[in-house]
């Protein structure tokens, strides 16, 4: 019916194609690719899934210098250039789509079209085994027809990539947003650190989208929703919103969702206030929301009256107007006209002020809901859809990406050897301040330690080596002279044995906040640093947050705003505040540590006591890559210390108050 030739065979061909298309039984692909190479194919797209060995078939189309997209994709889609390989129908627009689900693809490209956005590119990638991800979006990058991505990943290999890829796009204005899956923490349940047992897959994802300038979002619909946004409107400036309605109840459910949605609605300014008061005489309260209390319909001006004076307030980002506004048209004919005149005036009122007006309307497509979109005025159907834009447009207008600072990664390794007290000058040779401390053993007796030794008390006594001090009574605080250092020292030497141990002096200031700092090796994005609520509650409180490695002294400050725990930092109750700056200083050096040292696999301080005279680590834990298949337990495991929450404290650890 197409009037195209066919061909039994490769060989039939009068020439060999440019792009191989593969949709056949999955058994049979490996057989047509070895043709198909012997010909001079050099690239591949493969529909086929169950492919046997597919790595390995991939090996060899690399390995003739060829390239492959899939198995299991579901095709591939040029707008621009009449290009239809994929199942489906492709409505041709602005968004493209990269993503390992072909049918998840299609539902976004379904919804992209109804929402008249339509289909610039359309990548199915399926397995990866050769071409991935970035090298797509890459492509992205200059192609006129794109004006934002969605991106949808289940593996995030080559992680690095996507975020330079990623910042690409946002230094081309090219909005990305990702969808994925894997919020469970079974992987990290094998980490040997809070750092890496409190930090889920998702949570380095939406680090690398901050990094990168995009961001993640939950459903195919929620990113068509920004989407339609982004296309539409301007970004808001911060996440301060005022509300109109028409219906006291729909404007308290407006702010509720704004609230729940962390979007400020604060009281009017006294300017804005008296503003709109002339346009609303009659209105028996003025406040943010604002009621209009029947004005609309005895004028409908009134709209874009109020909404000029909002969007005039240095202090509003954006409006929201929720409510009856799209449905006088479509209930009452005689007043179309008008409702779309409005319309109109609205839109000349948001581009002079370039912010965005977003209208929840209770008619989902009435044409003065479709004018608003042609005038730059994003409609949505439920208050839920127009907080959840606005509230992702903010996010994204407040996270540009950043550039992480490359670290050399080829220098001399520090020969730590094993045990607490290699951690501790490992972390202390960073700049992170640690407790004075004398090292003994292995030669060494206490005595001979002590005798010149300018350590006060009261002392804390460590076993080095036991990965959990506290599971073994490694570790003995208070002790509040020599002797009893002595006492405590004979007591832990006869059931422990030989082996190196450590003096401190006790950390005894009060006021004191406990913070967890730790970095990791992650798998795909590389190094990365975190930050949490610290001590033996650490894994109770779960009150972390984390970034790609290295982190600047003003990212560490913005990491550590983001905790619980914060409020503690800055002076809980009439509390003093703790030094921040000497707590961004750790957070700065763990990052430098993990980022520019490849064999540190885990890296955590625990707790870091931070009280309004500096920060002071007083336990370290590091994992290294020399060892990981010995036992972290053993006497010489590669698990330096224990980060587990052992304080050299007064006490703030309950498990081990003296």
């Amino acid at each position: 019916m197409q009037a195209q030739p066919t061909y039994p065979t490769l060989s039939d061909l009068p020439e060999t194609p440019e792009l191989l298309v593969i949709s056949i039984p999955g058994a049979a692909v490996p057989a047509v690719v070895d043709e198909a190479l012997a010909a001079g194919v050099r690239a591949f797209l493969i529909i086929s899934a169950r492919v046997p060995h597919a790595a390995d078939l991939a090996q060899r189309i690399v390995s003739a210098g060829a390239r492959l997209i899939g198995p299991s994709s579901l095709g591939l889609v040029d707008s621009s250039n009449d290009l239809l390989l994929a199942w489906g129908n492709f409505t041709p627009g602005s968004l493209a789509v990269v993503t390992q689900s072909g049918q998840l693809g299609t539902e976004i490209a379904t919804l992209s079209a109804r929402s008249g956005l339509g289909i610039s590119r359309f990548a199915s990638i399926g397995g990866q085994s050769d071409v991935r991800a970035a090298e797509i979006l890459r492509t992205l990058v200059d192609d006129p027809d794109t004006t934002q991505v969605v991106l949808y990943l289940e593996s995030f290999t080559g992680g690095a990539a996507l975020v330079a890829a990623m910042q690409a796009l946002r230094a081309a204005g090219k909005p990305t947003m990702i969808l994925t899956t894997g919020q469970s923490n079974a992987g990290a349940r094998l980490a040997k650190s809070h750092t890496g047992s409190l930090t889920s897959a998702i949570d380095t994802v939406d680090a690398a989208c901050r990094a990168a300038g995009a961001i993640r979002l939950s459903t195919p619909g929620v990113a068509v929703e920004l989407a339609g946004f982004f296309a539409t409107s301007w970004l808001p400036a911060a996440r301060r919103v005022a509300i109109i309605s028409d219906s006291g109840g729909q404007g308290a459910i407006a702010a509720d969702r704004s609230v729940s949605h962390r979007l400020g609605v604060e009281v009017l300014e006294a300017t804005t206030r008296q503003q709109v008061k002339q346009h609303l005489p009659e209105a028996a309260h003025i406040d943010n929301p604002i009621d209009l209390d029947g004005a609309g319909e005895a004028d409908l001006g009134v709209y874009s009256r109020l909404v000029d004076a909002l969007l005039g307030d240095d202090t509003i980002d954006a409006v929201v107007l929720s409510g009856y506004f799209g449905c006088y048209g479509e209930d009452i004919p005689d007043l179309l006209e008008a409702e779309l005149a409005e319309v109109q005036q609205l839109g000349r009122t948001v581009r002079t002020h370039r912010k965005p007006l977003v209208v929840h309307s209770m008619s989902a497509d009435s044409s003065a809901v479709a004018a608003l979109w042609e005038n730059s005025i994003p409609a949505y159907a439920s208050i839920e859809s127009a907080m959840r834009v606005i509230a992702g447009a903010g996010f994204y207008a407040s996270h540009s990406g950043r550039i992480t600072e490359a670290l050399e990664q080829s220098g001399p390794v520090t020969p730590w050897g094993t045990g607490y007290g290699a951690a501790r000058d490992t972390i202390m040779a960073a700049g992170v301040p640690v407790p004075r401390a004398t090292t003994f053993g292995r030669g060494t007796g206490l005595a001979e330690a002590m005798a010149d030794s300018p350590l006060t008390p009261p002392f804390v006594l460590k076993a080095g080596w036991p990965a959990h001090k506290t599971e073994v009574g490694a570790i003995a605080l208070g002790l509040g002279d020599t002797a009893a250092l002595e006492t405590a020292y004979a007591e832990m030497a006869g059931r422990l044995g030989d082996g190196e141990y450590i003096v401190e002096e006790m950390d005894t200031r009060g006021e004191v906040v406990e913070i967890l700092v730790g970095g990791r090796q992650d798998e795909n994005f590389g190094p990365i640093v975190m930050v949490g609520a610290g001590g033996t509650e650490t894994e109770l409180y779960g009150d972390t947050w984390l970034e790609l490695a290295p982190v600047s002294h003003a990212e560490a400050l913005d990491m550590v705003s983001r905790l619980t725990c914060y409020r503690l930092l800055t002076g809980w109750r009439g509390r003093p505040a703790a030094d921040l700056d000497g707590l961004a200083e750790v957070i700065v050096s763990v990052s430098r540590l993990i980022a520019a040292n490849n064999e540190i696999q885990e890296i955590e301080i625990n707790p870091v006591r931070v009280t309004p005279e500096g920060a002071l680590a007083v336990d370290a834990l590091v994992v290294t890559n020399r060892d990981d298949d010995s036992d972290s337990d053993s006497d010489e495991g590669n698990s330096n210390g224990d980060g587990n929450g052992d304080s050299n404290s007064n006490g703030n650890s309950d498990k081990e108050s003296p």
